[in-house]
Formats: structure tokens, sequence, C-alpha cells
């Protein structure tokens, strides 16, 4: 008993030893005056420490004595160190932190543009397999850009119309290079089509205006498309349709590293135009074929080596009435060809990331206008285009501190066209040289810049221009951020209007305001934006008689002034919902556009022709587990657009006739059937695609051609109001079943 009791004596005194030599300590965590709730506070190399409550307030004991540092750690702060000397008594330590920026956490600037690429970003309002799954966008990312805010519905010509600016004025870049006829060669009143593959992109960043100063020669907007890296694994896959046949093959190395592929392709509209009612009168059919190949190399810092390739060609011939009284019937014929060559490498170099690429392309354009009589050709005249163009351009880029980078670098663009039409034939050779420089300044989480300018200089008009650019974004909440962006842009006049050298660079000063909220599965958008137009393009036209009777797009027209002027302002809604509704992905966009140009033939200031008042857009997507089918919807509707008939007149431009098109609608729907839904290790991946675009037939108008003497006319139309697509989709060796129904395909 004495043993014991001398043990829980000696247990006793040591307890109220360790009570007694305990000390506290205790304070309170602020950032900028303002309590922080769940901050770590510790004692290095110790286990003693306590958590801030809802005061900011903590409080711990420890028997540790001597010089110590107390730790202060939270999410999205810096950690701060503080010494500490513990002697006996007790301790009152505050603390102060500071805002942890870093690039994911500070606020993006968003105004004028949409990004689809990036998941760390809330701008990440669209993704690759949208372009897919969006109803009447035929998969074409350009089709797809359609239902947002800012494109205008133009169906009888190819390219992007943003905000007030034609086709000409969006520019589109792969891979930081610039990709030049982008589009499939076309003949007037027919779009051309997209000519890559969308599945050759992990996804896009699309700036509606004010853009960085990395890009130029874009009046308007830029579209910037990041191709893959590394394919997840070895796979082919291949599709079948009544209008095209298409095969896909890339191969994986073991290590993972590197990466080849081959893709083919033809398409013939032969078979569709049998089954549906034309507008148009095809005397051939437009078809095609094109060829690809690809190759990526991971280095070993782990950058990447890119080189993609591509042949294509594609022919059509389209008949139509003639409005004259020496002939019946006008022909035009097209035969295009085009090949494409991309090349980029990106490294890190310590603190430094570089990169650098080069693009080629050559076109081949060859049409040929003829008039009959009782089917006997009465005229004939052929325009020939060929061209080759060349881009090489350079970036490198370092951060500056925790986040901010400064980047710069230079781009060259070579043009060398050669244009022959009828009997007459000029060339035309231009070398745009451009240096630029942007910095990222991350000042707070909640406050972010971008400031930068670009110069250009171009041999063909010996003259230079200095665009400077400026972004800021501010955080208002945790889930309401605003943006404002200020730019002037400049870009050579379009070559087929330049006789002479005696011309200046076009330019646009965009002026872009952005309000936006995030939240779990929601976007809400709304932009503002006011567009300065300075010297454009005035034309006059010099009517052929061969062309006379064909169409009145194809007038022979030179520019001979370089003053003329314009603008565009504009709101514009965006709301994304995937919250709401169980299973249900929609988005709804508004967009209100006051623009007014005097350029080319124009007499004096009009409303552009390809320029809507208002455009509206839905689009929808469920899918439906059960029956393994994706359901898909999409919306336009558009206000009439103006058009004019424009004819020189003793050799002043004047407008013959003018008026207002009916309103433009169009209701598409398409549905995807995914037979491996709920298969476990499908080695395969199968859609079924079903896809009716105008689905109610409405009789869309794009415009008019008149006869020479303006007593006649013709509506331009779709070359089919109501066009259903069947295909097949088939993929070995990459099980797309997941992403499948997490996009609502």
């Amino acid at each position: 008993m004495k043993t014991q009791s001398r043990i829980f004596t000696l247990f006793f005194l040591l307890v109220g030893i360790s009570i007694w030599s305990q000390i506290t300590i205790s304070g309170k965590v602020t950032y900028k005056n303002k309590a922080l709730k769940d901050i770590s506070v510790t004692l290095k190399d110790t286990y003693d420490g306590a958590t801030t409550d809802a005061n900011g307030n903590y409080s711990f004991t420890t028997t540790e004595t001597g010089d110590k540092t107390l730790v202060f750690y939270g999410k999205d702060y810096d950690e701060v160190e503080l010494p500490v000397k513990i002697e006996g008594k007790d301790i009152a330590m505050n603390a102060n932190l500071k805002e942890q920026i870093s690039e994911i956490n500070a606020v993006v600037i968003t105004a004028g543009s949409i990004e689809a690429s990036d998941k760390k970003r809330a701008t990440a309002l669209l993704t690759p397999l949208d372009v897919y799954t969006t109803a009447g966008a035929n998969g074409q990312i350009s089709s797809a850009l359609g239902y947002l805010p800012g494109v205008q519905k133009v169906g009888e010509s190819e390219g992007l119309f943003v905000r007030g600016g034609t086709g000409a004025e969006t520019k589109i870049f792969m891979d930081g290079n610039l990709v030049n006829n982008y589009f499939t060669n076309s003949v007037p009143g027919i779009a051309g089509r997209d000519r890559f593959n969308t599945s050759l992109f992990k996804g896009n960043v699309f700036s509606s205006g004010g853009y960085s100063a990395v890009y130029g020669q874009a009046l308007s907007s830029v579209l910037i498309l990041e191709s893959v890296d590394l394919p997840d694994t070895t796979s082919f896959d291949f599709s079948v349709s009544p209008i095209f046949l298409s095969a896909n093959y890339q191969k994986l190395n073991q290590k993972k590293t590197a990466s080849w592929g081959v893709a083919g392709g033809y398409s013939n509209l032969g078979l569709m135009g049998k089954l549906f009612n034309f507008n148009t009168d095809f005397d051939k059919y437009p078809q095609g074929y094109g060829f690809d190949g690809n190759f990526r190399i991971k280095t070993k810092k782990g950058g990447f080596i890119k080189y993609y390739g591509s042949v294509d060609e594609n022919k059509m011939a389209v008949g139509s009435e003639s409005l004259e009284e020496d002939s019946d019937k006008n022909m035009v014929s097209l035969k295009g060809q085009n090949m494409y060559h991309n090349l980029s490498y990106k490294e890190k170099f310590g603190k430094y990331l570089l990169n650098i690429g080069t693009s080629y392309t050559y076109n081949s354009n060859d049409l040929n206008f003829a008039t009959f009589k009782d089917n006997v050709e009465q005229s004939n005249t052929p325009i020939n285009n060929q061209s080759n163009y060349i881009n090489a351009k350079a970036v490198i880029e370092r951060k500056i501190n925790r986040a901010s980078i400064v980047r710069g670098g230079f781009e060259l663009n070579n043009a060398d066209e050669t244009m022959k039409y009828g009997t007459f034939e000029r060339d035309y050779k231009d070398l745009i040289s451009s240096a630029f420089a942007e910095t990222d300044l991350i000042f707070t989480n909640n406050l972010t810049a971008k400031i930068g300018a670009r110069t250009e200089h171009s041999s063909y008009l010996d003259k230079w221009n200095f665009s400077p650019r400026a972004a800021l974004a501010y955080r208002i909440s945790k889930d309401w951020t605003t943006s404002f962006a200020y730019g002037i842009f400049y870009q050579n006049p379009e070559s087929k209007y330049l006789y002479s050298k005696n011309f200046d660079f076009q330019r646009a000063d965009h002026y872009i305001f952005q309000v936006q909220k995030n939240s779990d599965g929601r976007s809400l958008r709304f932009e503002a934006f006011y567009k300065n137009y300075k010297s454009l393009i005035k034309t006059k036209s010099y009517i052929s008689d061969s062309l006379m009777t064909s169409n009145q797009n194809q007038y022979y027209q030179i520019a001979n002034i370089n003053n003329g002027k314009g603008f565009a302002k504009g709101i514009e809604l965006f709301w994304r919902d995937k919250k709401t509704f169980k299973d249900i992905d929609y988005w709804l966009t508004y967009s209100y556009l006051d623009s007014k140009r005097d350029f080319l033939n124009y007499p004096f200031s009009l409303a552009p022709n390809f320029a809507s008042k208002h455009t509206f857009n839905a689009v929808a997507k469920k899918f439906v587990m059960d029956w393994k089918t994706g359901f898909n919807l999409s919306y336009t509707y558009s206000k009439g657009r103006p058009y004019y008939d424009l004819v020189s007149k003793n050799g002043e431009n004047i407008v013959r006739h003018q008026g207002k098109l009916k309103d433009y609608s169009g209701l598409n729907f398409s549905i995807n059937y995914v037979p491996s839904v709920g298969k476990k290790d499908s080695k395969s991946f199968t859609v079924f695609v079903l896809s009716i675009n105008n689905i109610l037939g409405n009789k869309n108008i794009y415009g008019y051609n008149y006869s020479a003497d303006g007593n006649s006319r013709t509506a331009v139309r779709p070359p089919v109001n109501t066009f259903a697509f069947v295909g097949v989709f088939v993929s070995f060796g990459v099980d797309k079943t997941n992403d499948a129904i997490n996009n609502n395909l």
C-alpha cells in the first residue's frame, strides 16, 4: 500500500508541475481588420495549436519553453511565421494575414471573350463537346459559335460576322499560328464549311472584341483554337452517313510520350439532293475529299512539339435562271484546292516559357461564270485566285512575381497572291512584320489588369501602326465580377480591292464593359460594347458585261479611297443553367446591335446588310439514361436584315432599291443514341445521330440579286429549307461514354 501511495503521490505531483508549467498563447487573426475564421495556428515543430473561431480568436496551452515560432496558415492566405519567447507567462499574439495571390484564385478578365478550354476558369461556358451536341451546328465550331451572343446569322457567306463586322474581320488561330482560308472554297450565295475536324481541338477561346496584343490584323474578333496534346490511347474511329465517309487512326507509343495519326474523308451531297427539294439548282452537287496527318511529341521537360497538315479539294456547279433578255441561264462552277501545315513548339526554360510556331497555307480557287441561251453558251469568264501564306510567331513569357506575367514576341505574315480575271491579271505581295508586349498584373485576387501594345508594318502599304490594349477586372463579390476592355485594332484592306499602294490600315477602336455572375451550375453575362471604325475601304463598281447576268456580288470593284467610317454599339446577354431542371442543360442569348457603315460601294452611311438589330438564341440538351439517348434543341430568331441594290451611275454609287428582309427563324432538333452507355469495359464507342435543321420548314431569305436594269430580282435562299442528317460514328480504343453522359450528349 505504501508503494502504491507513493506512486499516486508522485503522479499527482508531476501533473501539478505540468499544469503549473503550462502557459496560454492566444490572440486574434485578421485580414484588413476583418476577423478570419478557420485559420490554423500552431507552434512550429510541435503538436500544440488551435483554429480561429468566427471572431478570429484562438487560444491554446503549451509546456514548451524558449524561443519558438508561431505559424498562421489559412486557405487563400499567405502563411505567416512570428517569433515568440516562452518564459512561463501567458502570451498574447495577434496576426494580420495577406491574401494569397495566384492565377487560379485571381479574378479573370473576360470582357469580350468566352473561354471553352480551361476548366479551372469560371469563364468556361462551352466545351468542345458542345459543338457536337448543339442542334443545327452540324459539328462545326463556327456554326456552334453562332449560338453565342454577338455573332450574326449570315447564311449566304462563310465567316464569323461579329458585332457589326464583316466575316473578313475575324481571324482564326491554331496553336497560336494564323489559319488562312479556314473555310472551304465556295460560290457566291453558298457558305463554305469548316475545313478542320472539331475533334482536333481540346478547346477554344472566342474573343468578340478587346483581345490580347499577342494577336492582330483583325478588326472585330479572333478565334483561338488549341489542339489536343496526346490521345488517351491508340484508337481508330470512322463515320458513315449518306453525305460523307471518314476514318481516323491515332497511335500512342507505349511510354505515352509521342503519337501520330492520319485521317481521310470524302463527301458528296448528290444522294441527299435526290431526296430533298433543294432551292439551289446544282448542276454538280458539292463534293470533295481531304486527308490530314499529325504527330505530337512530349519533351523531357514537359513541353510539346505538335505538327498538323492537311490537303483537300472540293467542286460544285450551280445554275440559276437568268434575269437578262439575252440569256436564259447562268452557270458558275468551282474547283478549289487547299493545303495547310502547322508546326508549334512549347517549352519551359527555367523561369521562361517559350512558344514558337509557323504555318503555311496554299489555296487555289477556280471559278467559271457562264451564260447560256437555249443551252448554247453565250459568254464565259474564268476567275482564278492562287495564294501562298506563311505565318511565323515567337512568344516568350515569364512570371514577374507570385502570379503576374510579362510576355512579348514578334510575328511575320507573308502573303503572295495571283489573280486572273478574264484577260486581266495582277499580283499582290505583302509582308506584315509585328512586335508585341503585354503584362498580366494581379494586384489582388479581386483586382487584375492586362496592359499591352502591338506595332505592325506592312511592306505593301509601306506604313506602320501602333495599337495599345488594356483591360481591367474586379471581383465585386464571391460570384459577381466586372471587366472593362479597351483597344485599338488595325487590319490591312482586303487584297482583292487593292490596285495601288495609296492606302492605309483600316482601324477599329473597341470599348467593352461586362458584368458576370458564376455560381454552381449557372452563368450569367451582360456585356455592352461600342466600336468606332476609321479608314475603311471605299470602292467603285466597274460592271463587266460577261458578269452582269450572273451575280451582282461579282461586279468588278476596286478601292479608290481609304476614308470610310462606321460604328457598332449594342448590348448582349448570356444565361446558361445546368441546375434548375434535372438533367437539362440550356442556354439563352440575346444581342442588340445598332450599326452603320460608309464603306465599299455604299454611297453614304447605311446599316450593313449583314447586321440584324435583334438576335435571340435558345439551346437545350437532355440525356435520358434509361433510353441511352440524348435530345438536343436549338432555336434562332433574328430581325430582318436590310438589303440594297447598289450600282454605279455616272461614276457615282447609288442605292437603286432597298428594304428589309423577312425575319429569320429556325428550329433545329437532333437525337444521339449511345448503345454503350452502362456497359462496363466497353471497347468501342458508337453514336447514332439524327439531326433535322429548320424542322418547321421556314422559308428564310438571305438577300436579293437584281437584273442589270433593276426591274427583276431573285431571292438568295439557303440551298434547302429543311435538311435531315443520319450518321453513325464509331470509335475503337477510347471509351467516351462518361463524357457523353456528363456533358449531356
